[in-house]
This record gives C-alpha cells, structure tokens and sequence, in this order.
C-alpha cells in the first residue's frame, strides 16, 4: 500500500517535522518513533511522553435511554458511573463472547462518549447502529472531527494543571473535565495506555497542532518528548494492558483475555452475557497469561509455547520490557497452565527458552 492511500491525523506535518519514522498502522499514516522506542518508553516512564492518537474513534450516544443502550451493548456496568464527568473500561463483545473491540466509556452530563480503536472504527459504528434503533438513540461519529493526545508520566499532571487550572490534580483516575487554554476548549479524561498517570486529551481537529506544540513548549523544562506507537506498544505491554487484534479479537473474549474483572454478568442482559458468564464462572479451556522469559531472545506474536515437549499455545504480543529489564510475552496457553510459577518455553528461532507464567502486570507505577 502506497503512502498516498493511507489516512493521516491532522498532525502528520508536525510529525514530519520532528523527523519522525512514519509507517502504516490500519490504514493510517502514523508515527512509529521519533528518536528511539527506549528513549520514548523511558521518558513516560520517568518523566513525560506526549502521543498523537487522533486516529482513535469517538462516538456520541444521545437519547433518553442513551444508558440503557450503553449498558446493552458492554461487559462491564455502566452503572457504576454513579455521577457526570466519569469513565470506565470495557468491551464490545458478540453474542458467542467473541470480542468486537475493547473500549472507555465517558458519562458526560447528558450524553455519553465511546472512544474505540482506529482500525475499528467502521466496524463498530456499523454494530452500534444496529443495536441503537431499539433504544431510539441516536450515535453520532465525531472520530473526523476531534484530534485526540495522550499526555502520559509523572509529569503529566503538573504539565497540564500549569496550563489548564490546579484542578487538574483533583480529578479522580478515570474522571473526565474540561478546561479553557488561551480561548481554545479542550476536554480530557485521567486515562491512559502505558500504566503511567496522565490524560487523554480531546481537542477540535483544527486546533489539535496548537495544542500539541503548546505541551511540548510547555514540557521541555520537564523533559518531555513526542513518543510514537512504537513506545507506545511497548508502554501498555509493560503495563499488562491488551491490544486489540492481539490479546482480544472476534474469536478472543475479555475472560480468555484475564479481564473477567472488567465483566459483570450480575449487572443483568448485555450482548455475550449468558456466555461470558458461565466463562467466568470457568467454563474455558485457554486463557492468556503473562510470561518472563530468560536471555535476551525477544519473543514475538506467533512464536509457539511449550510445556515440555508438548506445544500448549502461541504468544499473543511480545518484547523487551524496557523499564523492567528482560523479555516479556503474553500467551494464550490451556488453562491448566495458567498458575503463577508455571514454568513454560517459547520457541524463538531454533531455541527453547525458559519462561515462567508471572503475575499480571510486569510494571505497575508507585503510587
């Protein structure tokens, strides 16, 4: 596919002008990496990393019973969202369990907000509208209009409560506010994808190249730099958070994929329910687990996991864990061999190398 059929984000230039190393990721034109993946990786770790992913999807759901259709067509219990200006985690899944994407789902005070994933955009906005006509909602696809960044690290609060408003600091993880910088509204959610604290920041496309130069001005006193998906992938691997396509797919449901916290068959009838439920109840037979592998052979998607002489699974994502210091993989592997301490081998190349089933997630910030 030539670069001239991929989409791009309204910061493609800003992107070209950092020098960035731009490749296709679903369709789009999008950064991989800017100076290296562990120079990025680190800086989120440490101290500040600023994404574009105005590929993202955003979708409004409007309508009286614009919660009920919500509470319909996700795992986890959107009633939980007791009050406006909150989030929550889930998926959209099948009515086999299978998963047709993992979301976060705002109540705002009186609509509510679907972020989705960039290479699912169509597909979910096509299963949501044909679900929505029972609840007379009304789904609205803004994915075009909003530019959207991910703030992420350390830093990242004091970043945008200096150009936002102190309140910043005050806003619960997975709280949702919106603020006036120089005249220009943004709005964000205490959210993220690498296990650091920070925002997702949404913004009119137009204005999405001011902001984001504004936070990199603003942060180079506090080391900031522009990370592309590259440290990104790396980031929310280390953090034990599932990607799409990899830890969750049609045929993959949230408890294969270890998020059975994430769903809530008490909470009555949703789409997948009556399977998901008696899979959690555990009524599966393979479920993904996270892996500690010795050397320095990284392993990949695809590489087969052995116990023994005995192929048993596959790895669904795999790396160097950056900031944790060794190779790290999520499997998908039988269920009997999803105990802590499980000692596994993934076939790299010609080598079996150790590995050992580890609690989920490899890296988890201090508090």
């Amino acid at each position: 596919m030539s670069t001239t059929t991929l989409r791009e984000t309204p910061l493609a230039s800003a992107h070209r002008k950092l020098n960035a190393r731009m490749v296709d990721f679903a369709g789009w034109n999008m950064p991989v990496q800017y100076k290296s993946i562990v120079t990025e990786h680190m800086a989120t770790r440490e101290r500040v990393g600023l994404f574009d992913v105005s590929h993202m999807g955003e979708f409004l759901v409007t309508g009286e019973r614009a919660a009920d259709f919500v509470q319909y067509v996700i795992a986890n219990d959107v009633n939980r969202l007791t009050v406006p200006d909150r989030a929550l985690y889930s998926q959209l899944c099948y009515e086999n369990g299978g998963t047709v994407d993992d979301l976060i789902v705002y109540r705002r005070k009186d609509n509510f907000m679907l972020v989705v994933n960039a290479s699912n955009i169509d597909k979910d906005f096509a299963w949501l509208k044909s679900h929505a006509s029972q609840f007379g909602v009304t789904l609205t696809n803004l994915s075009d209009d909003l530019g959207l960044l991910a703030l992420q690290g350390p830093q990242a609060v004091p970043l945008l409560a200096e150009l936002a408003g102190d309140f910043v600091a005050e806003l619960p993880s997975f709280g949702y506010g919106e603020a006036i910088i120089d005249g220009v509204k943004i709005s964000f959610g205490r959210t993220g994808y690498t296990g650091e604290d920070g925002f997702e920041i949404f913004v009119d496309a137009a204005k999405v190249e001011w902001l984001w130069n504004t936070l990199l001005e603003k942060g180079a006193s506090r080391g900031i730099e522009a990370c592309g998906l590259g440290a990104r992938d790396t980031l929310r691997l280390e953090a034990g958070l599932p990607l799409y396509g990899h830890e969750l797919e049609k045929d993959i449901s949230p408890i294969e994929s270890g998020l059975g916290w994430s769903v809530k068959p008490e909470k009555g009838n949703f789409i997948g329910r009556d399977v998901l439920a008696k899979q959690k109840a555990g009524e599966i037979s393979r479920q993904i687990v996270c892996l500690k592998a010795e050397g320095k052979a990284l392993p990949r998607q695809g590489y087969a996991v052995f116990s023994g002489d005995k192929e048993v699974g596959a790895v669904t994502s795999g790396s160097q864990g950056i900031f944790v210091g060794y190779p790290i993989a999520f499997a998908m592997v039988s269920k009997e061999l999803t105990k802590v301490g499980t000692e596994l081998s993934i076939a790299i190349r010609d080598t079996k190398v150790p590995a050992k089933v580890v609690t989920r997630p490899w890296y988890k910030r201090k508090k």
